[in-house]
């Protein structure tokens, strides 16, 4: 739980201010994290609460950008906005002077495994080249070597599926959506959200004492197929599991964008970011972090006695 990983990790210095650019999934567990420590960010958002904290960025209206004055003081950037349909980096398009007039000591930018492209299964490292296959990873890639380009204190993070609370094949066995479908040899990787606030805030204090690789995975242990994780989660929750389907016949059914995710096969390594680096993860299998989201999922009739701080449970 985000508690356990506020409770382990080393703050910020004293004096830092993070950016968060895209304040949703990935970018506000990274934000509560670092405020529970103390540190100040700014987040943004594409449509932000008026009565809210997160300022506005819309990668289409450069006008709603935030101002050099809402930045002033800036230490730590993570960016976690996409690329635009066309390709562009929405955020060196419309900042990059801003950011280039900041005291920054470290920028990360989460990109996504997906550059490496399809491997038959095979394990990948940040030392085996990108030759992403679908367009989406190609746009990915060409924004990370934007970045690179910069000559600001970059970073890049790969992503594989991330999950989490309110937010994994739970949430999909209980709204009835989640198929158990099977393809031989096929299987996928996946990151905790936590475990993305937790590398990030790692990879900046590494980077501090000068352990400083341009690319990192951000991963899991344990690469598995989609019903290994489908029938512990049923398991887990004690529900019955969707009916068993083969891949042939469930790709007629599937839309392209699904069927493109499962047209790739590949091992993530993330021997850098746990060997090298001393990453320790916070859920380092899928089983452990659906537990996880299992604790915090407010239909689990044991929820409050495991979250409560009394309770010997938890």
């Amino acid at each position: 739980m985000l508690n356990d990983l506020v409770n382990r990790s080393r703050p910020l210095p004293a004096g830092s201010k993070m950016l968060i650019l895209g304040g949703g999934f990935s970018g506000s567990t990274l934000a509560t994290l670092l405020r529970a420590q103390g540190t100040p960010v700014i987040c943004t958002r594409r449509n932000p609460e008026p009565s809210g904290t997160h300022l506005c960025f819309d990668s289409d209206n450069p006008d709603q950008g935030p101002k050099p004055e809402d930045l002033e003081g800036t230490t730590h950037v993570l960016s976690t906005i996409p690329p635009s349909r066309d390709g562009r980096e929405p955020v060196l398009t419309n900042l990059l002077p801003t950011l280039r007039d900041l005291p920054l000591r470290w920028v990360g930018y989460l990109s996504t495994t997906g550059v490496y492209g399809d491997r038959g299964g095979d394990w990948v490292s940040e030392a085996d080249p990108a030759t992403p296959g679908q367009d989406r990873s190609r746009r990915r890639l060409a924004c990370e070597n934007a970045w690179q380009r910069t000559g600001l204190p970059m970073q890049i993070l790969r992503l594989p599926g991330i999950y989490g609370p309110k937010r994994s094949v739970i949430n999909g066995l209980q709204q009835g959506r989640a198929r158990m479908i099977h393809k031989t040899g096929q299987v996928f990787c996946r990151i905790h959200v936590e475990d993305i606030a937790g590398a990030c805030l790692h990879l900046i204090h590494k980077a501090e004492g000068g352990a400083w690789p341009s690319v990192v995975n951000i991963s899991d242990d344990c690469p598995a197929p989609s019903e290994e994780l489908l029938g512990f989660a049923a398991d887990l929750i004690q529900m019955e599991p969707p009916p068993f389907e083969d891949f042939d016949a469930a790709s007629q059914s599937m839309s392209a964008m699904a069927r493109s995710f499962w047209s790739e096969n590949r091992r993530v390594s993330n021997h850098l970011l746990r060997n090298t680096l001393k990453y320790e993860l916070l859920h380092p299998d899928f089983r452990v972090g659906l537990r996880d989201c299992w604790l915090q999922d407010p239909l689990n009739p044991n929820r409050k006695e495991t979250l409560d701080p009394r309770s010997t449970t938890g």
